[in-house]
């Protein structure tokens, strides 16, 4: 298999990775982020913690994707793939400080049931409060604002070096900014971040990763020669096009 081929593969895995983790930590989050009550009821540690470990994985998945198409990336527009791993760092570490909160009110919930908290029900519901709060916010910056930017930067990378049929690359240049526009409409409190218009504004985003992963594994890059976008341009400005001239035997 050919190095390309082999990381086109390995990228197109991690973008399942990433969309399956990603909704299975939010499903098994379900209990704690219903309310601050879980801290003081029964509880459902062994699933939270279930979540958590699949957004483990969703972190690495997504740094995963940004590492293993670096290489490929860098070829197109050195600036740009360095950019775009750097956001998906960005994005990983905001999901991990997610994690740390959810985790957070578990640990909670059992000092509370053991005693060991040392505060009323109506204190420690506060504090739990406060840890979804920081998770939903996370939610917010990292799979919506950076995930937009990551996802535009990537589509662009991808749209001008042709490595991927363009209807692919245009889902992620309008998925990118819509997810983007979502976020902030979920910032200023125009509708809630999981509500009908927050999914359908992830729709395009979905099917961009989705579309690109199935085509990824199936059929890897276009053959393309790969060049430097930038260095081309700047190394063709100004001069004259070479004409080839062709001698008499």
């Amino acid at each position: 298999m050919r190095p390309t081929r082999r990381t086109a593969t390995v990228a197109g895995v991690l973008f399942l990775v990433t969309e399956i983790t990603a909704i299975g930590g939010l499903a098994l989050y379900g209990p704690v982020l219903k309310g601050a009550d879980y801290v003081t009821g029964p509880g459902a540690d062994g699933r939270v913690f279930l979540g958590a470990l699949s957004e483990l994985l969703l972190a690495a998945a997504v740094v995963g994707t940004g590492v293993t198409l670096y290489p490929v990336l860098r070829r197109q527009q050195e600036g740009a793939a360095l950019g775009y791993v750097c956001a998906r760092l960005l994005e990983a570490a905001v999901i991990v400080v997610g994690i740390v909160s959810v985790l957070s009110v578990v640990t909670l919930r059992q000092d509370f049931a053991s005693g060991a908290a040392g505060s009323d029900a109506a204190s420690v519901r506060t504090v739990a409060r406060a840890l979804v709060a920081l998770h939903d916010r996370t939610f917010l910056v990292g799979p919506n604002f950076v995930l937009g930017a990551n996802t535009l930067v990537l589509a662009w990378l991808l749209y001008r070096s042709r490595l991927v049929p363009r209807f692919v690359a245009v889902l992620g240049l309008v998925g990118g900014p819509l997810i983007c526009a979502s976020a902030t409409a979920v910032l200023f409190g125009v509708y809630e971040q999981v509500s009908p218009a927050g999914s359908l504004a992830a729709l395009p985003v979905f099917a961009w990763e989705v579309t690109l992963a199935v085509r990824l594994i199936a059929r890897g890059f276009d053959p393309v020669a790969p060049v430097d976008l930038a260095a081309t341009a700047t190394a063709t400005a100004g001069r004259p096009v070479p004409v080839a001239v062709r001698t008499a035997p």
